[in-house]
Order: C-alpha cells, then sequence, then structure tokens
C-alpha cells in the first residue's frame, strides 16, 4: 500500500493524465511519475513534510481595519470542527504540494456565515466547464455536486485558460524521472548489474572448458555462502572492490536532490543536503536563507490560504497567518533588538512584551496577572 493509500488520497494513473492534459502538460509516459511514485523518493517526501510542518506552527488571525478581532472567530481558530487546525493546514498545504490544488467544502450557518471547510481529496475532484473554461461546478468522487459557492478552490500555479492548478510534480516530470531512475538504479546494481564481485586469475593458460569448470567449481564451494576455496593450476582470487562512492553516485544522487529541493522551494539544508560546491553554512546565512524560504516559498500558500479565508470572511474582515514563529532569531540577537527599537522610542515596553508573549505592565510596572 502507497503512502496516497494509506491516506485516502491515491488516485489512478488514468486520472493524473486527464489532470495533466488539463493544465497543459504532455500526457504521461508509462514511466511517469505518479503521485504515489514522487513521495517514495526520500527528498518529495521531506520537501512536502517540511512545507506542512513550517504552516502547521503559524497562528491564524482575523483583523477589520487593521485591528485585531477579539475573540478570533471559532471557524477561523479551527477551520474543521472535526479535526484540529494544526491538521487542517496539513490537508490544505499537502493537497497544494501535492495536485497543485486544494477544495474546502463550504458550510454555512441560516445567516449565511462560514462555520466550517472541510478539506476534501484533491485527486477526487472533477472540474466542470464549458467550451470557453468557465467553471460551472465540482463533481466529486464521480457522483456528488457542487455548486461554484459551496467549494473554495486553492491553486498553487494558475495557468490562465486552465480550471486546475499546476504543482510541482505534475510540472517537473523529467526531473523527478530522473532521481526516480538514478535511486532504482543504484538500488538493483550489485544484482542486475552484471559486474561480478571477483576474477579468478591464472599464471597458465587455460581452456574454455577449464575456465568454465573452475568457474563452477568456485560457485559451488567458495561462491556459496561460508564456502571453502581450493584453488589450483596457478588460480588465484581477486574480489572486486566497488568504492562506496561509486556504487551510490553520491554526485548524482546529490544532485537530485538539490533539484527536489529547488522545485519545492526548499531550502537543500532542510533536506539534509549538500549545499553545494564547498560552500558551508554560517548562522547568518542560514537565517537570510529562512527569510527567503518563508518570503517566496511559504508565502506561495499563505497568500493563497489568506485570501481564501478572507473571501469567506464577514465583510470588512481580513485573515491573516502571523509568521512570527518561523522568523524568530536566537534569544541573545533579539533581545538587542528590542533595546535597540526601545531606544529609539518607535516601540514601548508592552510592544515588546507582547512580541515575546508577556502580559503588559500594569500602572505600577508589574506584569498584569489578570492578563497573564
Amino acid at each position: 500500500m502507497g503512502f496516497l493509500d494509506y491516506l485516502g488520497l491515491t488516485r489512478t494513473r488514468a486520472v493524473e493524465e486527464r489532470s495533466s492534459a488539463l493544465v497543459m502538460q504532455p500526457k504521461f509516459a508509462s514511466s511517469g511519475v505518479t503521485t504515489n511514485d514522487a513521495l517514495s523518493l526520500a527528498s518529495v517526501y521531506r520537501s512536502v513534510t517540511v512545507l506542512a510542518t513550517a504552516m502547521k506552527q503559524m497562528g491564524i488571525h482575523a483583523y477589520r481595519e487593521d485591528i485585531k478581532v477579539t475573540p478570533t472567530p471559532l471557524w477561523i481558530r479551527q477551520p474543521d470542527a472535526a479535526v484540529t487546525r494544526e491538521s487542517w493546514m496539513e490537508s490544505t498545504v499537502n493537497s497544494l504540494a501535492l495536485s497543485g490544488n486544494a477544495y474546502w467544502e463550504i458550510s454555512k450557518n441560516p445567516r449565511g456565515e462560514t462555520v466550517n471547510l472541510r478539506v476534501l481529496n484533491p485527486f477526487n475532484m472533477f472540474i466542470k466547464t464549458d467550451e470557453f473554461g468557465n467553471v460551472l461546478g465540482y463533481q466529486y468522487r464521480g457522483t456528488k455536486m457542487y455548486g461554484l459557492n459551496e467549494i473554495q478552490h486553492l491553486a498553487l500555479m494558475r495557468v490562465p485558460g486552465n480550471a486546475y492548478g499546476l504543482g510541482p510534480i505534475q510540472a517537473a516530470q523529467q526531473e523527478l524521472m530522473n532521481a526516480r531512475d538514478t535511486r532504482d538504479y543504484a538500488a538493483t546494481w550489485f544484482n542486475d548489474s552484471g559486474v561480478p564481485n571477483g576474477v579468478l586469475k591464472s599464471d597458465q593458460m587455460l581452456s574454455p572448458d577449464q575456465a568454465a569448470a573452475a568457474k563452477d567449481a568456485w560457485n559451488s564451494t567458495a561462491g556459496a555462502k561460508h564456502g571453502v576455496a581450493v584453488l589450483g593450476n596457478g588460480l588465484n582470487y581477486q574480489p572486486m572492490y566497488l568504492n562506496p562512492k561509486d556504487a551510490s553516485w553520491i554526485e548524482v544522487q546529490g544532485f537530485n536532490v538539490q533539484q527536489v529541493a529547488r522545485l519545492f522551494g526548499v531550502p537543500a539544508n532542510m533536506l539534509l543536503a549538500p549545499v553545494g560546491d564547498g560552500a558551508s553554512m554560517t548562522y547568518q546565512n542560514m537565517e537570510q536563507e529562512q527569510i527567503a524560504f518563508v518570503r517566496y516559498t511559504l508565502s506561495q500558500y499563505i497568500v493563497e490560504i489568506e485570501s481564501a479565508m478572507s473571501q469567506l470572511s464577514a465583510r470588512g474582515v481580513n485573515v491573516e497567518i502571523n509568521t512570527d514563529s518561523l522568523l524568530r532569531t536566537d534569544t541573545f540577537t533579539r533581545y538587542q533588538a528590542h533595546q535597540i527599537a526601545l531606544a529609539a522610542g518607535f516601540m514601548t515596553i508592552d510592544e515588546v512584551r507582547e512580541i515575546e508573549d508577556l502580559p503588559p505592565l500594569n500602572p505600577i510596572g508589574v506584569p498584569d496577572a489578570g492578563l497573564a
């Protein structure tokens, strides 16, 4: 059973081919990479989990005219009452990363207010369109029909004229095929490559029959498990040692991991992969890489989710995802920044304390226990 089968997210190759064609991609060849195939690559699995784990750490808040709405509406704190907010976010991000699309089933109360968002299996959704590409509705699992106001469709990358979004796996088949084929070839090298594990050498001339007899004798004795070698007629055995670096094609596999990291927008060091030719990671450039990861990779997911939830909110309410938890520096650097801000006068002590998740001070200068 594949990983997607376990999650109930699997789809047939025929469905993948249909979805691929709908986003103007060539049909997958018989050796193409399905989503299950891609997830069997450690670099792809790791990339998707990094994206989902990062997004699960961030809080979701509502604002009206830049003022935080308190308390945060329940459906924003926990979009799907049946699962935790973290699980809901993980399902949404995984849907986008693996298929390029995510679908929320919208539930509203009699007043027309959003009360629940259930994440549907993106691989079981068919978008109905007219001849001009305009979306008419959604068909789920081949039977259930949804109107336009019953489904919120999120897309990772939109291609004009196509109803479906485009994801990394669907967009970069060749790179993923290279990574898969390299891994599979390395895994079967010792059994299927045709390279012998050793050579019987002789200082004498051997006829074909003598050579064949020596080979058969070796394979039936010393070649067997715990066999004993008996050599004669000037024969000696020379084992063939294959450099582990050559056997595993470290450079090629490392390059493939970097290609996958680039495809998903995840820093190579987060995949525990080499970061480049002789490159070393310092605290400063790791911090800059983390900022770039949030700004240019996670923002693609953040903006899509924020916009979709804001569209479903009450008039004048905007939903924002707080990235502070991912951008927090080490304690010493953060306290230095606070000191500079206080000395310059553009932040107050209570504002600094709010950043540090501390209650404000009361008029006599001690933490307000009632707000702790």
